[in-house]
C-alpha cells in the first residue's frame, strides 16, 4: 500500500503502526507518531491499522549537546 512518512510517498508492507516503526529499526521507546495530524499514543501501535493515503509522522528523538 501506499502512504506517505515523513512528508515522502513510501510502499510499504506493514499493515500496522507498529510493524511500520520496527520496518524504519526505530528505538519504540523514542519515537512519536502521528497519523492523519492525530498523535497515537504507543499502546495502540499494535491494533492501529494503516490504511492507503494515510499520511504518517516518525519523530525520532536523538540525544545530544
Amino acid at each position: 500500500m501506499n502512504v506517505i512518512v515523513n512528508g515522502e510517498v513510501a510502499t510499504i508492507k506493514a499493515n500496522t503502526l507498529a510493524e511500520l516503526v520496527s520496518h524504519y529499526e526505530l528505538d519504540d521507546q523514542l519515537v512519536v507518531t502521528e497519523v492523519d495530524g492525530e498523535i497515537i499514543d504507543r499502546e495502540h501501535w499494535t491494533h492501529f491499522e494503516l490504511t492507503e493515503g494515510q499520511r504518517i509522522e516518525l519523530v525520532h528523538f536523538v540525544g545530544g549537546g
